[in-house]
């Protein structure tokens, strides 16, 4: 099957690229480096030709309500007219657990994917997990002034990468399911206690400042909401274990 990978060179759409090809798929990349824009539709008519299926894990780095809603909204109406256009039988789409009541930053824009995918007239599957291992040193990146490195207060069950990318592509092979059960990693984790882990992992000496964020993107991250609920699928390596497994690494590359 011809499988298209929106933001296929990204954590999670390097591994779903990866483990398509290995089950015998032929795959096209959708990012900016193979002359794809999703945000503006250029390139999509040619990349999309013969496209049977098209995984969408594209996103944006942004805790800005309004940059998150037109991300999502201009390239989620694109990826699905052109798909339209070239005959795509399955959108799958990422999203993230817990988001419902959390109406503001990223998790904003992540609803209206979510609304423009079920009425995009597209036949569809959404799976929903919980933050990949590797934002912990994203948060890092992100959170690091001088000595310190701020980080939201916030509960998550961390699950890897490559188990989200495995569960996207046999949904893609099985057929439009709608929603999906949701995936979450293994145990429930402290960011902050996860952030110091990786900071000692990796050498670097720096102080780990909780911080409260606004608006109820913040209000899900601290009061636990965006943990899966009983019955949801449940990953196999813990956080503990990748950290092990890609101890040495440059934060850069996560």
């Amino acid at each position: 099957m011809r499988i298209a990978v929106a933001g296929g060179t990204g954590t999670v759409g390097r591994h779903v690229v990866e483990l398509a090809k290995e089950r015998g798929h032929e795959v096209v990349s959708l990012s900016r480096a193979e002359g794809v824009d999703l945000v503006n539709g250029r390139g999509l008519a040619q990349a999309l030709d013969q496209v049977k299926a098209v995984i969408d894990v594209s996103g944006i780095q942004t805790t800005s309500t309004k940059k998150a809603v037109d991300f999502f909204t201009n390239a989620t109406q694109n990826l699905l007219a052109a798909e339209k256009d070239a005959g795509v039988q399955h959108h799958v789409a990422l999203s993230i657990v817990g988001i419902d009541g959390a109406t503001s930053g990223l998790y904003a824009g992540k609803l209206v994917q979510e609304d423009e995918v079920r009425h995009g007239g597209i036949p569809w599957t959404l799976l929903r997990s919980t933050q990949f291992h590797e934002f912990v040193p994203l948060t890092v990146k992100l959170g690091t002034v001088g000595p310190l490195v701020a980080v939201p207060k916030m509960f998550t069950q961390p699950v890897a990468a490559r188990e989200v990318a495995e569960a996207l592509v046999k949904a893609a092979e099985a057929g439009p399911a709608q929603r999906m059960n949701d995936l979450g990693g293994p145990r429930t984790e402290n960011l902050a206690d996860l952030v110091r882990a990786y900071l000692a992992k990796n050498g670097r000496r720096k102080k780990v400042v909780e911080a409260v964020l606004p608006g109820p993107m913040g209000k899900a991250m601290r009061s636990g909401a965006l943990i899966p609920a009983p019955g949801a699928a449940v990953g196999r390596q813990t956080f503990a274990e990748w950290l092990e497994a890609s101890s040495g690494r440059d934060s850069k590359e996560e």
